[in-house]
């Protein structure tokens, strides 16, 4: 069962990696980042404080300043799944007659996802400017809560639009701003929003779709095998039917390679899936997902806040004009005052 053990520990390993990016790829305030401020903590009663000022340093590196690490890191990744797929799994399931198209898939969806991964990374998502800030002053409409008329962005110097903010990474005002990511090396903004939304739906399917095939794979070979009627002796020397752990020990054993990739993309899969989940809501509410953190401040869309002077407002979302107008802004969002809206 040593074999099982250190499946398991891989697995728990891939899934903390996974989060951790997660939590540090996102706002400094987000829950996460309190959760591990907590952790951070607790830790430093444990880790030297010079190891600890060093690990920041590399961090704040990492995630609050431009850089292309990310992308090395997320094309050796593709390539080292992609290795392994068609290295040996491709060929396996070519000898067991699974159908060319259904083997072929994954390699269109490989295709797609890397244009729209170029065109998220390289697309100006709508960096605010003096020359340019009029017409994005009227795009949207300000509602008096989340967005104030006349409020000057200090670093940039110009009057912050509607639905935008200033990103701390790339040192720039962004129209209709979503968030930074790491991934791309860019903002996610009014201009490549459509781009991210693509890239990140295929994407997953991209892992959702290699983990159907060799899961499919595994299936097959446990079945012409048989091996599920048959037994094995243990260490006291004891006949036992072949269980479920038994069988993924011995399948660890001989597809390493296959196994570990199996536990990555399903990982990565459930992991995407549900941030799919969240950015489709976000799309079809119109909303950022800058937007949709400052509105828990307020708890509810129902919550009074109070204002200047004691007046109490009920803060709602006024950009939400139905799920269809919502999508279509996604794809081609407004810069002049045709969009404009009253509040």
């Amino acid at each position: 069962m040593d074999f099982l053990a250190l499946f398991i520990i891989y697995l728990l390993l891939v899934l903390a990696s996974v989060v951790l990016v997660c939590i540090y790829s996102g706002r400094k305030q987000s829950f996460p980042a309190r959760g591990l401020s907590c952790i951070t903590q607790v830790s430093s009663f444990v880790i030297p404080t010079r190891l600890q000022r060093a690990t920041q340093r590399v961090l704040h590196r990492l995630f609050h300043t431009r850089s292309c690490l990310f992308i090395v890191l997320h094309l050796a990744l593709q390539v080292a799944v992609y290795g392994e797929y068609t290295w040996e799994v491709f060929g396996y399931c070519k000898e067991m007659e699974f159908s060319i198209h259904y083997l072929l898939l994954p390699y269109l969806l490989l295709a797609v996802n890397m244009g729209f991964f170029i065109l998220c990374s390289v697309t100006n998502p709508g960096t605010i400017t003096q020359s340019n800030q009029e017409s994005f002053l009227k795009a949207y409409a300000y509602d008096g809560v989340m967005f104030q008329k006349s409020t000057m962005c200090p670093t940039c110097n110009v009057e912050k639009p509607a639905r935008s903010k200033h990103c701390s990474v790339c040192n720039n005002c962004v129209h209709r701003f979503d968030h930074h990511c790491v991934w791309v090396n860019n903002c996610i903004g009014a201009f490549n929003t459509r781009y991210f939304f693509i890239y990140l739906f295929t994407l997953t399917a991209m892992a959702a779709n290699l983990a159907i095939i060799t899961a499919a794979f595994l299936i097959q070979v446990v079945l012409l095998s048989n091996i599920m009627l048959g037994s094995y002796i243990d260490d006291q020397g004891q006949e036992h039917a072949v269980e479920i752990l038994f069988l993924i020990q011995h399948l660890f054993l001989t597809f390493p390679r296959i196994v570990f990739m199996l536990g990555f993309v399903i990982v990565l899969s459930l992991v995407l899936g549900a941030y799919c989940c969240f950015t489709l809501y976000l799309a079809l509410t119109n909303q950022t997902s800058n937007e949709w953190y400052k509105s828990r401040r307020y708890e509810c869309s129902c919550c009074q806040v109070l204002q200047p002077h004691d007046r109490h407002i009920v803060y709602r979302n006024v950009y939400s004009q139905g799920v269809w107008v919502n999508l279509k802004e996604i794809f081609k969002p407004p810069t002049s005052s045709e969009k404009k809206k009253k509040t």
